[in-house]
């Protein structure tokens, strides 16, 4: 899947694709977008194999955009991220079970379970899917962020001072000044109002699925898988 971007509102997605028509299957394709490689990793650690992982996911992306409505899916019950790693884990639980019918073959016998027990899903693996999760928010944020710059004519200024944005290393100082013509001083300057548009653009992602109450603790969470 690609990430087309797209400027969220604090209408939020989650509450869109739970309705019905077109646009409930735009904001439910949208919200699959943010979350396809995050599912990808979480499944890969689950078989240990690229391809089946992308394979797994592709299917239990179908699954989701078959459905009529998110139905459970509720932001004010809980943050969309939660909701869909359940429901990952709910998708490889009944994935085993499926393949272990097949082993034995007969057909499949749903059973009640404890979807993480059955998988053998750690909490380590939970913790990378936020991290994934936080890096794919990041990207789509910087996406953006770079569009909104080429959109007003300051490609250049973006470009140059993106090190200082992401938290990898920080660009040449004196390189970047000489390159956009500003002083030390003005440089802090341009790279503190950069740096705020860019975490306005990554609360913005975070807006698309939780509600508006939780932007801010959503984003505080972000912080902390993104630097552990």
């Amino acid at each position: 899947m690609s990430s087309p971007g797209f400027h969220s509102t604090r209408w939020t997605l989650v509450r869109r694709a739970q309705g019905r028509g077109d646009e409930a299957r735009v904001a439910l394709s949208e919200l699959c977008e943010i979350y396809y490689e995050p599912v990808v990793q979480f499944t890969r650690r689950w078989c240990a194999d690229d391809h089946r992982a992308e394979d797994l996911a592709h299917g239990f992306f179908e699954d989701l955009l078959g459905r009529e409505t998110l139905g459970a899916a509720d932001p004010g019950k809980g943050r969309f991220r939660s909701y869909l790693l359940a429901a990952v884990k709910h998708f490889l639980s009944h994935q085993r079970q499926r393949e272990a019918a097949a082993k034995r073959g007969g057909g499949v016998e749903m059973v009640a379970v404890d979807d993480a027990a059955d998988c053998g899903i750690s909490a380590e693996w939970e913790q990378e899917f936020d991290r994934a999760w936080a890096l794919a928010l990041i990207r789509r944020a910087l996406e953006a962020l770079g569009d909104e710059m080429e959109k007003s004519g300051k490609r250049l200024p973006f470009d140059t001072l993106r090190p200082w944005l992401d938290g990898g290393m920080q660009g040449d100082a004196a390189e970047a000044g000489l390159a956009l013509g500003l002083s030390p001083a003005a440089l802090k300057v341009a790279i503190h109002r950069l740096r705020q548009r860019f975490r306005q653009r990554v609360r913005d992602e975070i807006a698309a699925t939780v509600e508006p109450a939780e932007v801010e603790g959503e984003f505080r969470h972000l912080v902390e898988v993104w630097v552990r």
